[in-house]
């Protein structure tokens, strides 16, 4: 099977590409270098000469709160572009077959927890990432549209917060979990004493392990008619963000406190997807939180050598 993966220099995409070497697929996944997303003709050209059974799109543009607070615009324009560019594309070369991913920022800022597939636009956006948030809603419609009208049944995949291998680290554009990783190791190796939280830390969040939903991906392109069309994909736990703190430092060794800035920005109070769909198909992750942050933690450390 032949398949076409956008973003595999990206953490997902990394991942997929990874998995799916084990696994009877030829990949193509141009890299930004060579394939510049935001430019719709190049897109086409290079699915056209591929010809996959599948297209994963995994680009985006992404980062923490910080990040989307201060660049709304570009959040928005290029994530939008380059999903249209894709599945424009993917449809224009009669590709039958493609994976969007979606993210559970897409759900509004009041919406009952755990989050229903179904209350998608039935509510206000949470505002820090509003832009971000707006571009996934957007490319997921459009799959949806593409179905409506022309019978081209394209799925969308809304996981829950990602971490793991190949993860971005660096303080400007990480997000929660590898930004905490390097923030109390850093503590830790200069000897401080006090790690600072954004907000009181009673926010919750579902972090799942990348590879896992690498490892859904792959099992949704096998399964692909059994599908829906817009499916979350979680673990069905979360945690606040004090805990994920906690879990961090003792698997670093850091015993130092945490001190609350509570100027700073918390971001919605819980953000829990609803597995149910996930569970019928008859898929879990297989990564516990612990493994999972001490594989991410032994990738840190292995990428500062």
């Amino acid at each position: 099977m032949k398949v076409f993966v956008t973003g595999g220099r990206g953490m997902v995409g990394r991942n997929v590409i990874s998995l799916a070497k084990q696994h009877d697929f030829e990949i193509c996944s141009p890299s930004s270098s060579e394939l510049n997303l935001l430019d719709a003709q190049a897109i086409h050209d290079s699915i056209q000469q591929f010809r996959p059974d599948v297209v994963i799109h995994a680009a985006g543009k992404v980062g923490g709160i910080q990040a989307n607070i201060q660049s709304p615009f570009d959040f928005f324009y290029d994530n939008l572009q380059m999903g249209i560019n894709v599945v424009y594309a993917a449809w224009q070369n009669g590709v039958d077959k493609l994976i969007n991913l979606g993210s559970s920022c897409m759900y509004p800022k009041n919406a009952t927890n755990p989050l229903r597939e179904d209350c998608v636009l039935s509510g206000d956006l949470e505002p820090t990432n509003e832009g971000y948030a707006l571009a996934k809603l957007s490319v997921g419609r459009m799959c949806e549209y593409l179905y409506r009208q022309y019978g081209v049944e394209y799925k969308t995949i809304v996981p829950c917060n990602l971490y793991g291998l190949w993860d971005k680290f660096s303080p400007n554009n990480s997000h929660m979990v590898p930004a905490v990783i390097r923030k109390i190791h850093e503590a830790s190796v200069s000897g401080s004493h006090d790690v600072e939280i954004w907000g009181d830390g009673k926010a919750r969040r579902e972090f799942m392990f990348a590879e896992d939903l690498a490892d859904f991906i792959l099992y949704a392109i096998r399964n692909y008619d059994h599908i829906p069309s817009f499916i979350n994909a979680g673990v069905g736990i979360d945690h606040s963000i004090v805990e994920y703190y906690e879990t961090i430092a003792k698997i670093i060794g850091f015993n130092g406190r945490f001190v609350h800035d509570l100027t700073k920005p918390s971001g919605m109070s819980q953000k829990l997807v609803d597995v149910s769909k996930q569970k019928e198909l008859g898929w879990s992750p297989k990564t516990s939180l612990v493994d999972g942050i001490q594989l991410t933690y032994k990738h840190f450390l292995e990428e500062q050598i």
